[in-house]
């Protein structure tokens, strides 16, 4: 794994530098024609897990980003917890990766552009754990165009 700490940045706020690494795994999805979403999980300023859509490749409707990632950063850390972890993820979390965030009992949730259909914050707010701390909007534009963008490309060629 491409360890990267925000030291190695530090012109940037803290959010927006781990936005830009979720983003580039966005653009590993994209690249791989899955829906441009990239997630990363910090721990004490340092990316220990980052994950990408590849609910396609692996044919799997349960292989979303943020799913990876936690899953890359429960086997650094070697345990299921993620209690003093960060998720930052470009697209607000679905109801379901906003379930497994709850068990993992993640500190904070930092995503990008806001869902407004599948979003879990527009459904119910209470799926994340009491004391996970949500803040949305950090890079929201960069983050929602790159999927606003994929979608259109899609029906251009239907």
């Amino acid at each position: 794994m491409n360890y990267v700490n925000f030291g190695d940045e530090p012109s940037l706020a803290p959010d927006e530098f781990f936005m830009n690494e979720a983003l580039k795994e966005a653009r590993k999805a994209q690249e791989l024609d899955e829906v441009p979403i990239g997630a990363v999980i910090v721990c004490k300023g340092r990316i220990i897990g980052r994950g990408h859509n590849l609910t396609e490749r692996l044919n799997d409707v349960t292989a979303h980003a943020e799913m990876q990632a936690f899953t890359a950063a429960a086997d650094y850390l070697g345990g299921k917890y993620l209690t003093d972890c960060t998720l930052y993820v470009t697209l607000e979390p679905c109801v379901m990766c906003a379930g497994a965030s709850y068990w993992t009992q993640i500190s904070r949730i930092v995503f990008g552009a806001y869902d407004m259909q599948r979003g879990f914050t527009r459904i119910n707010q209470t799926l994340t754990h009491p004391k996970t701390e949500l803040i949305g909007g950090i890079k929201a534009d960069e983050c929602g165009e790159l999927v606003k963008a994929f979608f259109k490309s899609k029906r251009s060629k239907s």
